[in-house]
């Protein structure tokens, strides 16, 4: 049952669809790197597009109807965009979940450190990356300082053509004999991810009598490392003592871009899962004011690849509380009402899927396998080994987004994560499984995935887009 290529399908118009979509999503990925700029972003798109926070709405007491358009926040990285339908939310809602968090090296709360006449940010890596991968790249800064007078600063530097950028560095391969014998989780260690941030002294004024740098006639302890407080001093307004409530990470530098002669992927950062929660967050607003036969819900949540926890992960009780807010505003309040509203609900777990890679055939079923360029991806099941840790969607559901998706011509295609005992993972399917509610993971097939340059199709990311929106605007 081969799946045919879907760019053959496409005529100009369809193609031209394809390259704007793509445009604005490269766009979206490279300005939005982390979770809480990816929550802003959403935010933004969904007031111009209609919505009202729903904080707003429960303090004013506005009653909530078949065409409402609410939106809802947790901590600044985590979001839910609900578009009320014509039936009572208590009969099921058509749910797209997805995850805006991204691997990555995230900084320390006691970081900043001189050695040998370098300033250096001590790091902790966040999700599955492979180590090696993240040294001798240019890497960016971006996140939020909170200091104890209430404010909240935001930091983005490396990612202005102006910026200076930041890196990890490597071992040169002329005394790396010792490092290219040991197993590749071993190259580099974990505490050895350290971003390079600074090489310049603070200059006394006994150094430099005109130095516009100078804060004292003495030279500091570590001058490097006062150099580079003095700077963000100087541009932010913080102090060493402020890291300890800081949010910083670090991030490749740079946009994603088009890959190929024939430009028909994008490689950029982040992708995982990016690339699913912009298409679904794209097919939520193009409901536009149509109300849709059941209420179309769009989540993108924080720290799936941490497992889901923490008040703006998925295991958290924002799903269920925001629309039990709802339901109250819509006339709809009762535990039980909510509970029928959650069972009877059914959700794509938008997220990505492992791409066939020819370079890695051996670890891939090449008849069970996502291939780029083929559509949206749909995994009955995840896990490990022996299906540990999955969703295991029912047939019943499975011919349920069959016909969606044939009904408005959307290209799929079905996987599983490489070959049977080859290694696994998981989404945050099970978790909304738990309510009774059917989920199946769908999602746009990526290569290279985790780590800091992903590779995806524009046309997987137009029929996800499509596929999306047709799930949302779904009756029966």
């Amino acid at each position: 049952m081969e799946r045919e290529v879907a760019w053959k399908k496409y005529d100009e118009a369809a193609s031209a669809e394809v390259e704007a979509l793509a445009a604005d999503y490269i766009d979206f990925i490279s300005d939005n790197k982390t979770e809480r700029e990816c929550a802003a972003a959403a935010i933004a798109a969904a007031e111009d597009a209609g919505y009202d926070s729903l904080a707003d709405c429960i303090a004013a007491g506005t009653p909530v109807g078949p065409g409402s358009k609410l939106w809802a926040c947790a901590q600044g990285k985590a979001v839910i965009l609900v578009h009320v339908g014509a039936a009572p939310i208590s009969e099921g809602m058509n749910i797209l979940g997805a995850h805006i968090d991204s691997p990555r090296l995230d900084i320390k709360q006691n970081p900043l450190y001189e050695a040998n006449d370098f300033a250096l940010l001590d790091t902790h890596y966040y999700g599955g990356i492979k180590n090696y991968q993240w040294t001798a790249l240019p890497l960016a800064l971006h996140g939020v300082v909170a200091t104890t007078d209430g404010e909240v600063i935001e930091v983005n530097i490396g990612d202005d053509e102006a910026d200076p950028v930041f890196c990890v560095t490597d071992l040169l391969p002329h005394l790396g004999s010792q490092q290219m014998d040991k197993k590749g989780a071993k190259v580099v260690e974990g505490e050895d991810l350290d971003v390079l941030v600074g090489n310049r002294p603070l200059l006394s004024t006994a150094d430099s009598s005109d130095s516009k740098e100078a804060e004292s006639t003495e030279t500091p302890k570590d001058p490097v490392k006062a150099h580079v407080l003095a700077l963000l001093a100087d541009k932010y307004g913080i102090s060493e003592e402020d890291f300890l409530s800081a949010e910083l990470e670090a991030v490749p530098a740079g946009r994603a871009r088009d890959l190929g002669f024939d430009r028909s992927m994008v490689i950029g950062y982040g992708q995982d899962d990016r690339v699913c929660a912009y298409t679904s967050l794209v097919a939520q607003l193009a409901l536009g004011d149509d109300v849709p036969a059941r209420t179309a819900v769009c989540v993108l949540v924080d720290k799936e690849e941490i497992g889901s926890v923490g008040a703006s992960g998925m295991a958290s009780m924002f799903f269920e509380n925001t629309i039990a807010e709802i339901m109250a505003l819509a006339g709809e309040s009762s535990p039980l009402r909510l509970r029928r509203a959650l069972t009877r609900s059914r959700m794509l777990s938008s997220d990505v899927s492992a791409g066939f890679d020819p370079a890695y055939a051996s670890v891939f079923e090449a008849k069970n396998s996502a291939y780029l360029g083929r559509g949206l991806v749909f995994n009955k099941y995840t896990g490990s080994r022996g299906k540990s840790g999955s969703n295991d969607a029912s047939a019943e559901y499975v011919a349920l987004v069959r016909r969606i998706m044939d009904d408005a011509h959307v290209s799929f295609q079905t996987a599983e994560l490489g070959r049977v005992d080859a290694g696994g993972g998981g989404t945050i399917a099970y978790i909304p499984a738990k309510y009774g509610m059917d989920v199946i993971d769908s999602g746009v097939p990526v290569l290279s995935m985790h780590s800091p340059w992903e590779v995806t199709s524009k046309a997987d990311i137009y029929e996800a887009r499509r596929g999306y929106e047709a799930f949302l605007r779904a009756e029966g």
